[in-house]
């Protein structure tokens, strides 16, 4: 697998690629018992964890984390299924939600009061760490003739529901990519599918008014939804490398170049592609306690929460790339007070 390579945005302060440096180099590993005791005391009411689509990595991976969670505090944290990101943001901004997960440039956006989907005023949240990283999927069926984003103008495409994170850098991709003419932006005739909705499409079997030719996905590796795809119709993923560099250099929001392993979907060699980093968010007034036990039993309990492969249902491989020295970069979010001290705690 090709390393994420990290390119710093010309809109990225001297500060922040500081503060990002000192986070990537800490070299400090957690010390401890893994079954995460301590006398932290356990929360005193039950809680809700905004995860994402059905079948999402968002959702697999939260309804394991909850479940664990609850299983070492003894009271109960519930996922919920949520439209993805920017609903996300939202609802844990607001207090429906306790924690929730979100993209890195969504988190950025609503922390800043930028763009239209938050109207231009800003949402207050903490963070609770920086989890795993999305890879961008450009999906289409094995059989299409479409061969790069050019060829997707004027053709329906699912770009993720509404209210998620996967539209938002789905507009983007579009909006930055050259078109046949060579011009900036590709026009396509947009559906807003969820991810399920999406790949049934693909899969010959849409919904009336959902047909589809492709689909932009952002999710972890794998997605499971799109993986099932290569046992029926079969599916290629769309090289985005150009994008993906253009979008790196000229936003913020910690957009990473990377690619897609071969391996992952049993494809013929890795694809580039854009990647965005994953944080953990809670709402300003989330408990110490709750905060506390969930960063604790991300790190501590993480073989647990990984799982077993030959365990499909209850395996998150996703949760192999959590890392305590990178967790801390979750700018401009600050972190939830016992977040923090946790970290700083275990020398991170």
């Amino acid at each position: 697998m090709d390393r994420p390579r990290l390119i710093m945005p010309e809109s990225m302060s001297r500060r922040s690629v500081l503060g990002l440096g000192a986070a990537a180099a800490a070299a400090f590993m957690v010390p401890g018992c893994s079954r995460g005791r301590s006398d932290e005391p356990a929360p005193s009411a039950p809680a809700k964890l905004a995860t994402g689509n059905l079948g999402g990595v968002y959702n697999t991976f939260g309804t394991g984390l909850a479940a664990l969670v609850s299983e070492v505090t003894g009271m109960m944290l519930t996922p919920v299924v949520t439209a993805g990101s920017i609903d996300n943001l939202r609802k844990v901004a607001g207090g429906t939600y306790d924690v929730g997960f979100t993209t890195s440039d969504s988190a950025y956006a609503a922390y800043e009061g930028l763009g239209e989907e938050f109207g231009r005023g800003s949402l207050k949240f903490s963070a609770l760490g920086r989890t795993y990283d999305n890879y961008v999927h450009v999906v289409v069926p094995m059989a299409s003739k479409i061969k790069t984003l050019a060829d997707l103008g004027g053709r329906p495409v699912s770009v993720g529901p509404e209210n998620s994170g996967t539209k938002l850098v789905a507009d983007m991709i579009l909006k930055t990519a050259k078109n046949s003419k060579g011009k900036t932006g590709v026009d396509v005739i947009e559906k807003t599918l969820s991810l399920e909705d999406a790949a049934n499409a693909l899969n010959d079997k849409p919904k009336p008014g959902q047909e589809i030719e492709a689909m932009i996905w952002s999710g972890g590796l794998p997605t499971g939804p799109i993986a099932a795809l290569q046992a029926t119709v079969g599916f290629r993923l769309l090289d985005i490398g150009e994008v993906a560099q253009t979008i790196a250099l000229k936003q913020f929001g910690g957009y990473i170049v990377s690619s897609i392993p071969p391996k992952t979907y049993g494809l013929a060699s890795a694809v580039p592609t854009l990647t965005i980093p994953n944080y953990l968010i809670a709402r300003q007034t989330l408990s110490d306690s709750w905060a506390w036990w969930i960063v604790n039993t991300l790190f501590r309990r993480q073989k647990d929460l990984i799982g077993n492969p030959a365990d499909k249902e209850h395996y998150h491989p996703e949760a192999g790339a959590l890392d305590p020295r990178s967790a801390i970069a979750t700018m401009p979010v600050p972190l939830h007070q016992a977040a923090e001290r946790w970290y700083r705690n275990n020398h991170i």
